[in-house]
């Protein structure tokens, strides 16, 4: 996903910077790199690559931000949170004008979600994945481009996870119509647009 990032990338905040693995792979490229980070020995971790790492959910942390960010990113963030639609508004009023916003969340239409539901009668929660137990909220491809777009993003380019040979030959043979299903996460990359 970082090599999808259209350069340059100017000032990134990364929401949820974890560890700072992401940071890692865009520091050459970062004219200041800022992370959002809930876990403080994580946010410790990560403070060895970032300018700066603010420990704190995003939600108390993002009004708190005094700099414009050219990029932002929100990967495996925003279906952990209560309210990822008022994120989404916050992070516009952070955003420099014509700043991007790079985005990855789980897939809610991968039919392993649904066959827990249909053959089981649960969600089946795990520790990770799709149905990790800390998710608050699921998106399909429609729900996160309405999330994004209410917000006052414009959304330049929407893809997902690699997946196998096999998985996009069964997507081609359907005209693109199974290949939602077949995906595990998606993305989005949106541009700061005017509000009107």
């Amino acid at each position: 996903m970082v090599a999808a990032l259209p350069r340059p990338l100017g000032r990134v905040l990364d929401v949820g910077c974890g560890a700072g693995a992401v940071g890692a792979e865009l520091r050459a490229d970062a004219e200041r790199l800022v992370g959002i980070e809930l876990d403080a020995a994580a946010a410790d971790r990560a403070s060895r690559v970032y300018d700066e790492v603010i420990v704190g959910s995003v939600e108390t942390v993002v009004g708190n931000l005094d700099e414009p960010f050219d990029t932002i990113l929100c990967y495996d963030v925003l279906e952990h949170l209560v309210d990822p639609w008022r994120v989404l508004d916050d992070l516009y009023s952070v955003a420099a004008a014509g700043a991007r916003l790079h985005i990855s969340v789980p897939n809610a239409r991968h039919p392993s979600f649904g066959l827990g539901l249909v053959l089981k009668g649960t969600v089946g929660y795990e520790t990770a994945g799709l149905r990790d137990v800390t998710h608050l909220r699921w998106f399909t491809r429609r729900d996160i481009s309405d999330a994004v777009t209410v917000a006052g993003w414009e959304i330049i380019a929407q893809g997902h996870n690699p997946i196998s040979r096999a998985r996009a030959l069964a997507g081609r043979l359907t005209g693109g119509r199974a290949l939602e299903l077949l995906v595990g996460q998606l993305h989005v990359l949106a541009v700061k647009a005017p509000r009107t």
